[in-house]
């Protein structure tokens, strides 16, 4: 079995650091020569594993300054009976923002479907989108609504995206979550430009229905959130 470079070790760790807290936005990190005493190895090796941090966007470096955190602790996102970005992120003293990049209506397939109790082919509406915390963006999302029962919803999410606001013009004040898979993938090219990620960065999907108090499906979601920048919790009903 190939063993894992020190480089790699080493800005693993760094990064778990910083994804714990241990470092905020705007600190310094030790100093080079205290970083390679630390860990033992020579300059060239952790230039190395700074340079990787660099290129995920974790550090940035300031030419005679040193290197500082460019990007913070996870972010925690509890998923229980009522999931809301919005509200689970300003809880935690931080700045939430979802922004819609594509939005249609066209025929369902047959996974949405399934999740929706639709019938393949019926229309639904889908909005595709950014989650950001603090103006980094942490996870993008994907949403697909019954279009016969929502005629207009696309217009009703507004800018913002916000689903809540537009299941309450359609008098439902309320929706939760009936069932959340949660999963694994790796990034692609156009989901590492849009998140600021290395292409292959490891990434925590979650594909959910919501429904409204009789039980119909409202909402299939899916989400792909950047595994070093978010912790997902699972909350007792």
């Amino acid at each position: 079995m190939p063993r894992t470079s020190l480089w790699a070790t080493i800005a693993a760790t760094l990064a778990d650091e910083i994804g714990a807290g241990r470092y905020a936005v705007g600190d310094r990190l030790p100093s080079e020569a205290q970083l390679a005493a630390r860990f033992g190895v020579n300059r060239h090796t952790l230039r190395k594993a700074v340079a990787h941090l660099a290129d995920r966007g974790l550090v940035r470096s300031r030419m005679g300054a040193g290197v500082f955190v460019a990007q913070g602790r996870r972010i925690d996102y509890p998923l229980g009976r009522r999931v809301r970005y919005h509200a689970a992120i300003a809880a935690q003293g931080i700045s939430a923002r979802r922004t819609l990049t594509a939005a249609a209506t066209r025929r369902a397939d047959a996974i949405e479907a399934e999740k929706l109790a639709l019938a393949p082919g019926d229309p639904v509406h889908v909005a595709e989108g950014v989650s950001y915390a603090d103006g980094v963006p942490v996870g993008l999302f994907r949403s697909v609504f019954p279009a016969a029962r929502f005629p207009d919803l696309i217009a009703q999410l507004g800018p913002d995206a916000s689903v809540t606001a537009a299941m309450t013009h359609y008098g439902i004040p309320d929706y939760v979550r009936a069932r959340t898979e949660i999963g694994a993938a790796l990034a692609d090219a156009t989901q590492a430009l849009r998140l600021r990620v290395s292409e292959g960065a490891p990434l925590i999907t979650t594909d959910g229905v919501n429904v409204d108090p009789a039980g119909r499906p409202v909402e299939h979601g899916t989400s792909w959130f950047v595994a070093e920048r978010v912790v997902l919790t699972v909350m007792p009903d």
